[in-house]
């Protein structure tokens, strides 16, 4: 699964050095030259990762803290590129988790992204969603249980058609079975964190030991899926 980075730049030299060194690993880029179109497209999507020109993009600061404190980026790896106005400490206390420093030496970038690209291929699988097609059972703080379907899955919550969302709110226990030869009861609490016309959204609170095991053995069976499918399509 290739990685979604977006890059907050107008600097032509900084964004092809971006451009070399994230393709050459394998991530998918997309350019922002602006704060403001930054940030809104960052409120509506996860990013595996973001670099964010601070000093030569207005208003390049407040869209490193407002992405950071972003509903769908709070864990995001952030690289924070600098050029005079800004210091290293003042940008990791902003939530930057790299540092920078205009004119950036090849040296250093490529250094930054052997420890930054690792930690964004996790943050990817944890987040990563897997269309799944998948019966689910929950209950709600009155001890109703309720029935159903799982629209996509990741390490970190899923997705489902939408139930009540009078009845189903706040965190509830959820149990479904992984499928295998021997399917794997899940059970896990979870909080819903967000719901719309047709889906209600959730991520998982606390998962029990043995769930947990099964769940990643699951997932990277569905990794391993779609990078066949991929080849497959490729060809």
């Amino acid at each position: 699964m290739a990685l979604d980075c977006l890059v907050v730049t107008c600097d032509p030299t900084l964004l092809g050095q971006i451009k070399t060194n994230f393709r050459a690993r394998g991530a998918s880029l997309d350019l922002r030259q602006d704060s403001a179109s930054a940030v809104e497209l960052a409120s509506r999507r996860h990013w595996d990762g973001l670099i964010i020109d601070c000093d030569d993009v207005a208003g390049g600061k407040e869209a490193l803290v407002t992405m950071r404190s972003s509903r769908s980026n709070q864990q995001t790896l952030i690289v924070a590129v600098i050029n005079g106005s800004t210091s290293a400490e003042a940008a990791l206390d902003m939530g930057a988790n790299f540092i920078l420093s205009k004119p950036i030496e090849e040296s250093r970038l490529r250094g930054v992204l052997d420890v930054a690209i690792p930690k964004m291929e996790r943050e990817h699988r944890r987040y990563f969603r897997y269309d799944i097609d998948l019966p689910v059972r929950f209950q709600n703080h009155l001890g109703q249980t309720f029935n159903s379907r799982m629209k996509n899955v990741s390490e970190g919550g899923m997705a489902i058609k939408l139930v009540d969302p009078v009845h189903l709110k706040g965190i509830v226990p959820v149990d479904f079975d992984i499928p295998s030869i021997q399917p794997h009861p899940f059970h896990a609490k979870a909080e819903i964190v967000w719901s719309d016309s047709f889906s209600i959204g959730l991520r998982f609170l606390h998962i029990e030991k043995d769930s947990e095991h099964a769940l990643q053995s699951w997932l990277r069976s569905l990794e391993a899926q779609a990078q066949f499918r991929d080849i497959e399509r490729g060809r």
